[in-house]
């Protein structure tokens, strides 16, 4: 599997497994046509096509600088992964990336530098796995940053907690309509007020394909669609793990006060098991 991290290797990939895009030429249909229309008696309701006429309308030819390429670029996509925290987002994403670059594609990943929650350069989910990244403020930075050829070489993009981006949409936007990108983005598309979060749903609308995953209620083991905050802070962008949020179903979000109640008592009890734990590590 090819991968790019903070100074990546650039070697040639094999071809990707799509095929490459076609010209399409209208020409003169060779169908064939009813006796009456053969018919001599009756006027051609097919003429031929003068060769002139054929090269001005041909189709998929490319102005600029942009013709160069488009012999060898195939179409872009974009597929977006999204739900509550603890959803298995980012995992969704690390093995669609992996098996990209399994399959012959050149991949890079891309994260929040906001999220240090386990790693800076890499991509972690909550159970440990890793894969490196580019961590950057900002998306439409990465192809100065990564480097115009290697940018160029480069299939399928990962972005992870998408919702930290507000340049999401013009970079899917570019990479994919203009680059011909294969862009894969998980994020949360709502946040703990259950209102929208970044601008992860703003690129539905461009997307190939729309992945809604669900965890399971920590307080119930219903499934869970929403992310509660079990502390009194008000931000929007709060970045923690399991100490601050939990995945909680409709009926235990809606109750509210019982919910950050029974978060309290759960917290609590995480705490003493901690305390416990630690206690009982010199007597092993």
């Amino acid at each position: 599997m090819k991968s790019f991290f903070t100074t990546p290797t650039l070697s040639s990939f094999p071809s990707s497994q799509f095929s490459k895009p076609t010209l399409f030429l209208i020409t003169p249909s060779k169908t064939h046509q009813s006796p009456s229309l053969q018919n001599p008696n009756f006027p051609s309701l097919n003429p031929p096509m003068s060769s002139s006429l054929r090269s001005s309308i041909s189709f998929g030819s490319v102005e600029g600088d942009d013709r160069k390429g488009s012999a060898h670029r195939t179409s872009g996509e974009v597929h977006v992964i999204v739900g509550p925290m603890f959803a298995g987002k980012t995992t969704a994403l690390l093995r669609r990336i992996k098996l990209e670059g399994n399959n012959g594609r050149n991949v890079a990943m891309i994260k929040s530098s906001k999220d240090r929650r386990y790693a800076v350069d890499s991509v972690v989910t909550h159970d440990g796995a890793k894969f490196p990244c580019w961590a950057l403020p900002d998306l439409l930075s990465f192809r100065q940053k990564f480097g115009a050829d290697a940018y160029d070489k480069l299939d399928v993009i990962g972005i992870d907690e998408a919702q930290f981006f507000e340049d999401l949409y013009d970079f899917c936007c570019k990479a994919a309509d203009h680059d011909g990108k294969t862009v894969i983005v998980s994020g949360l598309d709502g946040d703990y007020l259950r209102r929208s979060f970044g601008s992860v749903l703003d690129i539905i609308p461009l997307a190939d394909s729309v992945t809604k995953l669900t965890a399971r209620c920590e307080l119930c083991g219903k499934r869970a669609f929403f992310t509660l905050r079990k502390t009194e802070e008000t931000q929007t962008e709060l970045i923690a793990g399991a100490d601050v949020y939990m995945p909680v179903c409709r009926q235990h979000y809606v109750n509210g006060q019982a919910v950050i109640e029974a978060a309290r008592i759960v917290l609590e009890s995480r705490k003493v098991q901690s305390n416990l734990c630690q206690e009982a590590a010199p007597a092993i």
